[in-house]
């Protein structure tokens, strides 16, 4: 059995979802499940919809741009005389019209957000089943919001494995020997059945869920880029793929911020030794890379690029020392607000740590420990992450760079800097 996981970006328009289409009907020879995402920046655009909601402005013409997004592909796919398909999208749409009308500032903005922008992705499957089946690729549509089981840790759930993996083996194998199996990314439920999220990009992690639970072949994630490079193209020149990767350096990446794959998707697979596939959507035909057991010598240096940094340094008031109680009480609060530290130093009188900007935490985070310390930011920094550097690398990207910290390991070298 092989799981296929599909983005966005992949079925964002009607020759998206028909080349989607295409590569599934070519690796018909074995059993294959295929996870969607929601279509193109759809999740953008429900959480501009929410926000609209939350201040109490007029949403509609919001929502009409999205309902109108789906239909025009609807139409375009030749599926709009498709009654069954019309009657599903209209209760979707229906269900979120419910939802925004009963929203209240005391459900909190993670609980709605779970029961609003998730409707995304049912969305997206809904069309993709419809096309899939039209064009005689027998599909079985699978809602993971019963398959998938959480806490109910909104925008952030934790998956309960033992659940999930009972649930999504006796519903898949239900279906599998007759056809596709299509289902959600990014998307399950709690005890309660209210619908959860397994965080931003959450998808390639479903589809790791997905694979395990199965005992999967492999599990392959179809991107627009023609598999992991060492560096973002968008950012930096002359990237190179790695057509293999060990499970432990693609994990690393990913820690550090690299997008291409989500951060909890490599440790399930690398413990069931199940390989995952990155390849292009664009060029299926292409190899990709493969991140499987393996030993690569000579890997080329990864760089890994973060925007929209915060530093904040604690420093001692009184000429005593930083020590195991100051950074204690300082990562209690760090782990109190969800945050996560992308680089952290400290010298006898200070502890400095380099976060994602998020205003509103850091000045819960201030707040809370102002009495023990003083306490500065620099905001509107960036931060790279050298895997494997060499010092030619390093010499050329902090060439006209203001650095606000350096530092290095064996393997790894980072930096926070002004641009």
């Amino acid at each position: 059995m092989k799981v296929f996981k599909f983005g966005g970006a992949s079925v964002k328009d009607a020759y998206s979802v028909r080349n989607m289409s295409a590569i599934v009907k070519a690796h018909l020879d074995a059993p294959l499940l295929v996870l969607a995402s929601a279509m193109g920046k759809t999740t953008n655009a429900f959480e501009r919809l929410l926000a609209l909601t939350m201040e109490e402005k007029d949403h509609s013409s919001a929502l009409k741009e999205i309902e109108d997004y789906h239909l025009n592909i609807i139409a375009e796919l030749g599926l709009a005389s498709n009654e069954v398909l019309t009657s599903d999208i209209n209760n979707i749409f229906e269900q979120l019209k419910n939802a925004l009308n009963e929203f209240s500032s005391s459900m909190g903005y993670d609980y709605i957000y779970d029961q609003t922008v998730s409707l995304g992705e049912v969305l997206s499957t809904k069309i993709l089943s419809s096309f899939m089946n039209q064009e005689g690729i027998p599909t079985t549509w699978l809602d993971a919001r019963k398959v998938v089981k959480t806490d109910s840790l909104y925008r952030q759930a934790q998956v309960d494995w033992g659940a999930s993996q009972a649930m999504i083996k006796s519903q898949v194998n239900q279906y599998i020997e007759t056809g596709v199996v299509l289902s959600q990314g990014f998307i399950g439920s709690d005890s309660d059945f209210k619908t959860t999220t397994l965080g931003r990009e959450g998808s390639d992690f479903s589809a790791a869920i997905f694979g395990t639970s199965l005992g999967a072949d492999s599990v392959t994630i179809w991107k627009d880029v023609p598999g992991v490079l060492n560096a973002d193209p968008k950012k930096f020149d002359n990237t190179l793929l790695y057509e293999r990767l060990p499970y432990k350096e693609a994990a690393e990446m990913t820690y550090y911020g690299a997008s291409v794959i989500h951060p909890k998707t490599i440790k399930p697979l690398a413990q069931k030794n199940i390989p995952l596939h990155v390849k292009s959507f664009q060029a299926p035909s292409e190899n990709g890379t493969i991140i499987e057991e393996c030993i690569v010598p000579n890997l080329a240096p990864a760089i890994i690029h973060k925007d929209k940094q915060t530093v904040i340094s604690f420093k001692i008031s009184d000429f005593s020392f930083i020590n195991e109680h100051h950074i204690h009480l300082i990562f209690e609060h760090i782990k109190r607000l969800n945050l996560v530290i992308n680089l952290m130093q400290n010298s006898a009188t200070s502890f400095t740590i380099c976060l994602d900007d998020n205003p509103k935490k850091r000045e819960q985070l201030r707040t809370a420990l102002m009495e023990e310390f003083l306490i500065y930011y620099n905001e509107g920094l960036e931060i790279i992450t050298v895997k494997n550097y060499d010092q030619d690398t390093i010499t050329e990207l902090m060439e006209g760079k203001e650095i606000i910290i350096e530092q290095r390991s064996r393997n790894n070298f980072q930096m926070v800097y002004k641009n």
